[in-house]
C-alpha cells in the first residue's frame, strides 16, 4: 500500500504530463521553476550541440533538467521526494524540431511533416538522492498530406506554439495523423509504461 510520503515532484509545467500522471494515479506536486526561480525559467539551455544525435540530445535534456531540479529542491525548505523530468522532441531526416517561435517556423515544420513519417523521442528521468533512473522511448508518427489551407487553419488555432514539432497529437492535429507505431502517451510527452517502471525503481508505489 502507498505511504503518506508516496509523492513525487514533477518539474514540468506541461498540463499533458500532469494529466498523464493523474491517469496512472501517481501523487505529485509541481516543482514550478518559473515561479520559484525566475532567473532560470527553463532549467537548461536547450541548444543542440554540434554533431549531437537526437537520441543523445533528448536524453541529455531530461538528465540536465533532473539534476538542476534536484539541486534546486535542496535550496527549498521542502521534503526530498523523487523528482521527475521529461523532454520530448520531434525528429525528421535527422533534424530536431523544437517548439516553433513564430508562425513562419510553425508553417515550415508542419509542411516538413506533411505526408511523411517522423520520430517522436521522449526521455524520462527520475532523480532520487544520488540515483538517476532514465529511459528514452521512441515512436513513429505518419502524417497525412496537408494543404496550405490545412496548415494555416491549424496555426490560426494557436495550438502549435508550445509543442515540439508544432503539433499536439491529443489536440486538433489528431485529425492529421494516419498511423502511429509506439506509445501514444510517449508522443504526448510522458510514456506511461516506461514512466511507471522508473518510478517503481525509485521506490514509488504505482497501483
Amino acid at each position: 500500500m502507498p505511504s503518506e510520503d508516496n509523492l513525487i515532484y514533477l518539474a514540468s509545467r506541461s498540463p499533458r504530463r500532469q494529466e498523464l500522471l493523474n491517469q496512472i494515479a501517481v501523487r505529485f506536486e509541481i516543482l514550478d521553476i518559473l515561479v520559484q526561480d525566475p532567473a532560470r525559467p527553463d532549467m537548461v539551455d536547450e541548444t543542440v550541440r554540434a554533431g549531437e544525435k537526437p537520441d543523445d540530445y533528448v536524453k541529455r535534456m531530461a538528465h540536465e533538467k533532473a539534476e538542476y531540479a534536484w539541486q534546486f529542491l535542496h535550496t527549498q525548505n521542502r521534503a526530498k521526494h523523487p523528482v521527475l523530468t521529461a523532454d520530448t522532441t520531434v525528429v525528421i531526416g535527422g533534424r530536431i524540431l523544437g517548439k516553433p517561435q513564430n508562425r513562419e517556423e510553425a508553417f515550415d515544420m508542419l509542411r516538413l511533416l506533411s505526408g511523411k513519417t517522423h520520430r517522436v523521442l521522449t526521455s524520462v528521468a527520475v532523480k532520487k538522492d544520488g540515483l538517476l533512473f532514465q529511459t528514452v522511448q521512441t515512436s513513429d508518427v505518419t502524417f497525412a498530406p496537408l494543404s496550405r489551407e490545412n496548415i494555416e487553419a491549424y496555426i490560426d488555432t494557436g495550438e502549435p506554439y508550445d509543442k515540439a514539432g508544432g503539433y499536439g497529437i491529443q489536440g486538433l492535429a489528431g485529425k492529421f495523423i494516419q498511423h502511429i507505431k509506439g506509445s501514444y502517451s510517449g508522443i504526448m510527452g510522458l510514456p506511461l509504461f516506461e514512466t511507471t517502471g522508473l518510478l517503481r525503481k525509485a521506490g514509488i508505489f504505482v497501483p
